[in-house]
């Protein structure tokens, strides 16, 4: 097989094992571009990305752009005579670099187009209670996630997975569908196809906290699929009343919720309404089962297993139902 000049575009960890797959398979990752460092954490201090970090550690040149369209940004880009882009996890390209090599750019996508095309397609795979998903290869044009297919494969979703564990499955399935795609362009035995007409698009836009909020009001079959597509990150949540004194009015408290459990109780009380039974659980009314906590943390303190929030939880300092 022959060795390609791959420039390489990323940002989060996700991407890193792509690249470090291509490495490993022998082809010459001439450049890495990935996003500017930002200030983070409660001292500001300034964060660079997980595709830095890598980049730095095996020696490989980083481009770090304000604007992708910055003139300098596509002289020094071109400098590199790269055969190909591989992109993962990154910002929408312009034409000018896109179309800049001889081998064309491809994109690593975390589903099986043309469906979850957007930012967020492992958590909305989940949330939708889909029992497979996949990854694409396919060129970059002018829109989001619509340009033609090189190569998919599928990977299950299981009923115990959630956003992370999927993560990983979808992030060794995407550096090893990259790596062969770029076997299939060096061979020219790739043959982009067209992404198919589909009756109905399920969508996969950004998570926003509006999307994170648990509506008790559904199945509890929904909202499992809910809590566990947001897990362990961004995270589902619900608001609690707390009370610092008796005569006090709850105010508003937040509790994620990272694990739950489907019960076979039926509710049948209000949606959102807690109960503590003996054996140090807490359930959860919902339109049709009750949901056991598993995994949880309220607002100022640390994630943990429910029977160790309930080991100190003092019931009177809350109100009995979540909404």
């Amino acid at each position: 097989m022959k060795k390609l000049r791959v420039g390489f575009m990323g940002t989060p960890e996700f991407a890193v094992a792509t690249l470090d797959a291509i490495r490993q398979a022998g082809h010459e990752v001439v450049c890495v571009v990935t996003t500017p460092d930002k200030p983070a954490g409660r001292g500001q201090q300034m964060h660079c990305s997980d595709v830095k970090r890598y980049a730095l550690e095996h020696h490989l040149p980083v481009l770090q752009p304000e604007k992708l369209k910055d003139d300098s940004f596509v002289e020094d880009l071109r400098d590199y005579r790269a055969d190909v882009f591989v992109v993962v996890a990154f910002r929408m390209l312009p034409r000018c670099v896109y179309a800049m090599p001889p081998l064309g750019t491809f994109n690593v996508h975390a589903s099986l187009l043309p469906q979850y095309r957007g930012a967020a397609p492992i958590q909305r795979a989940i949330m939708n209670g889909e029992t497979k998903t996949g990854v694409t290869t396919f060129l970059l044009d002018e829109h989001t996630d619509t340009g033609a297919i090189l190569l998919q494969r599928e990977v299950e979703i299981t009923f115990s997975d959630n956003a992370g564990t999927l993560h990983d499955k979808l992030m060794t399935a995407g550096a090893e569908i990259a790596v062969e795609t770029l076997r299939q362009l060096a061979d020219n035995e790739v043959h982009p196809m067209p992404q198919p007409t589909v009756e109905t698009l399920k969508p996969a836009p950004k998570i926003f906290k509006e999307d994170m909020h648990i509506r008790w009001d559904d199945t509890a079959e929904n909202i499992y699929n809910h809590i566990r597509g947001l897990s362990p990150y961004p995270t589902a949540f619900a608001l609690i009343g707390q009370r610092t004194s008796e005569n006090d009015e709850p105010r508003p408290c937040v509790l994620k919720i990272f694990e739950v459990e489907i019960t076979d109780i039926a509710s049948t009380q209000k949606p959102g309404t807690i109960t503590l039974n003996s054996d140090k659980k807490m359930l959860i009314s919902t339109k049709s089962c009750e949901i056991s906590v598993k995994i949880l943390q309220i607002e100022g303190k640390k994630r943990m297993k429910t029977e160790d929030f309930l080991a100190g939880f003092r019931p009177d300092n809350y109100t009995h139902n979540l909404y």
